[in-house]
């Protein structure tokens, strides 16, 4: 393909600092960090209540885990069709109204007297996953219309910093909540948190334009799911981002699938400090957020793509040389450094996307990287758990972190290694 660069002006190195005063973005930033906090929350409640309320079997925990991770796999690229056809902010709506009434169904059904059922936390699991991948679609192809193309990095550094704060301590709070009122009251939070969503939403005043249908002019509506995962094909650039982002969740999962066995079977962690160890890796994702805006200005917003993991991703090979006792620092600092440079390439590609990609085109292709990424997350957890039985954890491990110190390489491979800057 033509370079499409070549005609643009990079992001100058002195990005406009007024999103502390940019309303829409405050009410955007603000409803999605409270959504965010609400969905970490009931990410430890749901499954809390299936063990402690329904003695559900560790078959059942996992089988809850897939409804909620199946159906973004399954609904990706129509959800692309869609926030292409239809008015991206209105989608965001009703999404969070959607997932706010399934939610609440679960405290409602406890304040009426009734019993919550493992078929009922089956079926929320699966709503909100389908919600939330369209919702998350419509998100990040709105974000253009609300940002000027030279506030993007910042813009995604501030989303990205809340949503890996909340990833953080939406299961300390979740268990606050779940001893003071019971876990099937406590996740009245989760649907607060989406109504408060909502409220911001409504609140906005940047135009929330129609977009014309990919399906005008009688194209099948299959051919429009495929248009967007044809466009990143063909992009060498964004084939290397898509791939790169399969192989880290490819190696992601396949540690997080193993890392609380290995951590007490292999490096004789107690129990108790098993969430402080991996804790630390969601630190370092939350300081790569707060530093990815510097770091652009300072190596470039495009170049930051590929060296944040060019630095930082080989790090994670500590991890498989972490040895009881003091030794499971390198453990930790190794999760902690990927985590940091992993953030800070996500923050740099999510703006190349935005700034790159036509508005018309924009949902597809959004949805067709996310549909190749989180395809890669059962296989990275069989890849593991194969491994990790054929071979030992150690072994599974060395496999993962092989994967994740890897992922660079893509980029490189790219005319991604030759911009310094994102254009505008």
């Amino acid at each position: 393909m033509p370079d499409k660069t070549a005609s643009k002006t990079p992001i100058p190195s002195q990005v406009r600092s007024t999103l502390w005063r940019h309303r829409d973005f405050l009410l955007l930033w603000g409803g999605g960090s409270a959504s965010d906090l609400g969905s970490a929350v009931s990410a430890l409640l749901i499954p809390l209540m299936a063990v402690q309320s329904l003695g559900a079997t560790t078959l059942q925990i996992a089988m809850l885990s897939l409804a909620r991770r199946v159906p973004p796999m399954l609904l990706s690229l129509p959800a692309g069709v869609l926030a292409d056809s239809a008015r991206r902010r209105r989608i965001m709506i009703w999404c969070d109204l959607a997932c706010m009434l399934a939610v609440f169904s679960i405290p409602a059904t406890s304040l009426l007297g009734g019993r919550v059922g493992l078929w009922q936390l089956y079926l929320v699991a699966a709503f909100i996953g389908s919600a939330t991948v369209l919702f998350s679609v419509a998100d990040t192809s709105y974000l253009p219309n609300v940002l000027e193309r030279d506030q993007l990095v910042d813009g995604n550094a501030k989303l990205n910093a809340t949503e890996t704060a909340a990833d953080a301590a939406g299961p300390a709070l979740g268990a606050l909540l779940a001893g003071a009122v019971t876990a099937a009251r406590a996740i009245a939070f989760d649907a607060l948190s989406y109504g408060v969503s909502v409220l911001a939403l409504l609140l906005m005043r940047t135009p929330d334009p129609k977009p014309q249908s990919p399906r005008a002019g009688g194209v099948t509506f299959r051919s429009a799911m495929t248009e967007g995962l044809s466009y990143v094909w063909r992009d060498r650039s964004l084939r290397a981002i898509a791939c790169c982002a399969m192989t880290a969740n490819l190696g992601v999962s396949g540690v997080v699938s193993l890392e609380v066995l290995y951590l007490v079977r292999e490096l004789q962690v107690a129990p108790a400090l098993v969430g402080v160890v991996v804790g630390i890796g969601v630190l370092g994702g939350f300081a790569g957020s707060l530093g990815a805006r510097s770091l652009a200005r300072r190596f470039g917003s495009a170049r930051i793509m590929w060296l944040s993991l060019l630095v930082c991703a080989p790090v994670a090979l500590l991890m498989p040389l972490a040895t009881p006792g003091y030794g499971i620092v390198l453990y930790s600092l190794g999760w902690g450094v990927f985590n940091f440079g992993a953030v800070v390439h996500q923050t740099a590609q999510m703006t190349y996307r935005q700034l790159m990609i036509p508005q018309e085109l924009l949902g597809r292709a959004n949805a067709s990287i996310r549909w190749v990424v989180l395809s890669a997350v059962p296989l990275g957890i069989l890849l593991g758990g194969v491994v990790g039985t054929r071979f030992g954890l150690q072994a599974a491990l060395w496999v993962a972190t092989g994967l994740i110190a890897s992922t660079w390489l893509w980029l490189l491979a790219s005319p991604l290694r030759t911009l310094r800057d994102l254009p505008v």
